[in-house]
């Protein structure tokens, strides 16, 4: 995650032709602490954006009024407030149809963690990432982030030590929470350090990786061993992630963008289209032109003509 936060008033990164704008987090100085916290009006307008968008940070929102829909990915949550949601850094999201949006916004990067064990917890959180609260909650909650933001507003003497500390906590409790429709709990016991850098490898770079020869190597590790680590902390093969991995960003950009299969083949690590639709067939059940038609929410591509296949 380093590299990705900016001086205030640096425009958004350019995305690549047809992906949806990539939103970076701006210093605070002269600090330069990756963190930012306050309500929807403070953060600014962009965290309300109704268009689709991804973020190079992590972003914790707790939603206390409004209606309309959150869209993350594929899921799309009606506002009933009051909620508390996730979103990690290359997920697709934006506010649809919005109306009296407030709450509290709370943006970091990895790097701004207390420790590896903050990392897996957002790691989990992903897989369960909207909760409806229930007034005692809703009321701990409250009161937690508004010290983040009183805190992180002061910046007095060692404030980012305690900004960790107050973001380990809300971590840790939004933890305890189910999820909507949330499956089995992981494994007991926290996932090794190989694991652990395969899952944030993924975060990053899953539809670009290919093999876990290249992941293994990416890490440092052999095939054999990130192999057992992986099976291990979770169950599952690192096949079988990478696949879900690639089979979600090519989802994303069918939903997200206009551009052609063979374009989200080649941005998935598929030259050829026709093998590409075949393993999204296999992995989704469905063609991928069969897919954008009952996900069809897309917004015109930023791909320039001459170059659409």
């Amino acid at each position: 995650m380093r590299g990705t936060t900016v001086l205030p008033g640096t425009p958004c990164a350019t995305p690549r032709p047809g992906e949806p704008p990539m939103h970076r987090l701006e210093l605070r100085l002269p600090d330069d602490v990756p963190f930012a916290a306050g309500s929807f009006d403070a953060v600014g307008p962009l965290s309300r954006a109704a268009f689709p968008h991804r973020h190079t940070f992590h972003e914790i929102v707790h939603v206390t009024s409004g209606t309309g829909t959150h869209v993350v990915d594929l899921d799309r949550w009606e506002l009933r407030p009051p909620h508390l949601g996730v979103i990690l850094p290359g997920q697709v999201h934006h506010w649809e149809d919005a109306h009296g949006l407030d709450g509290t916004v709370v943006l970091f990067t990895e790097d701004f963690l207390l420790d590896h064990g903050d990392r897996d917890l957002l790691r989990r959180l992903g897989e369960r990432p909207w909760h409806t609260l229930d007034g005692p909650t809703h009321a701990r909650t409250g009161r937690l982030v508004a010290e983040l933001v009183e805190e992180h507003r002061h910046g007095a003497d060692g404030f980012a030590t305690v900004l960790r500390s107050l973001l380990h906590v809300l971590l840790v409790r939004t933890a305890r929470l189910p999820g909507p429709g949330a499956s089995d709990p992981p494994p007991p016991g926290r996932p090794g350090a190989v694991a652990a850098e395969f899952a944030r490898l993924l975060t990053r770079t899953g539809a670009e990786a290919r093999t876990v020869r290249e992941c293994a190597g990416l890490i440092g590790v052999t095939p054999g061993h990130l192999t057992d680590a992986v099976r291990t902390a979770t169950g599952r093969t690192p096949a079988a992630l990478l696949r879900e991995a690639r089979t979600r960003e090519a989802q994303r950009l069918l939903i997200s963008t206009d551009l052609s299969i063979r374009q989200v083949a080649l941005r998935v690590g598929f030259g050829d289209p026709a093998y590409f639709c075949r393993f999204f067939r296999r992995e989704t059940g469905r063609s991928p032109g069969d897919f954008r038609k009952h996900h069809d929410r897309r917004d015109p591509s930023l791909e320039a003509e001459a170059v659409r296949a």
